[in-house]
């Protein structure tokens, strides 16, 4: 990745970092169904608004204590690094059972919506998880933090 993108990247995932910006967006997972269900474009459009805007109107975290900072920042980091593990496969199972929710909501499916969107938000719990290892163990210099949010 070149230069001026990595900075931008790096920028985002500063700002996306921060607990409430991680938190809201994996809250408004379900959202994310809402235009399909209801086939509205104007749905679409504020639910993809919210979430093009989450990652970058919080501000910066002070410190890396919080267990969804170091998620975030080690989902950066895994990013550009791309390694074939056990969270690629766990990201992958998650955009799966994504993919199977907004069929679900396509046809107006709703406890297999419901279902699918509830392993898929369990799903991103374990990649987090995962993430916040991967942060702690390629920071240098970093000592992982004992305490949950």
């Amino acid at each position: 990745m070149n230069g001026k993108a990595s900075a931008l990247r790096h920028a985002i995932f500063a700002r996306h970092s921060n607990p409430w910006s991680a938190w809201t967006r994996w809250l408004s997972t379900p959202l994310t169904l809402v235009p399909v269900w209801t086939r509205k474009w104007s749905h679409g459009a504020v639910v993809g608004a919210w979430m093009a805007l989450n990652p970058v109107v919080f501000p910066k975290p002070p410190d890396d204590s919080a267990w969804a900072t170091r998620a975030i920042l080690g989902e950066e980091q895994w990013i550009a690094e791309r390694p074939r593990d056990a969270a690629l496969a766990v990201n992958t199972a998650g955009t799966v059972m994504m993919g199977a929710a907004a069929l679900a909501a396509r046809k107006r499916k709703l406890v297999p919506a419901v279902v699918a969107t509830c392993v898929q938000m369990g799903l991103v719990m374990a990649y987090w998880e995962q993430m916040v290892r991967y942060y702690e163990t390629h920071t240098a210099g970093s000592e992982p933090a004992s305490a949950a949010e």
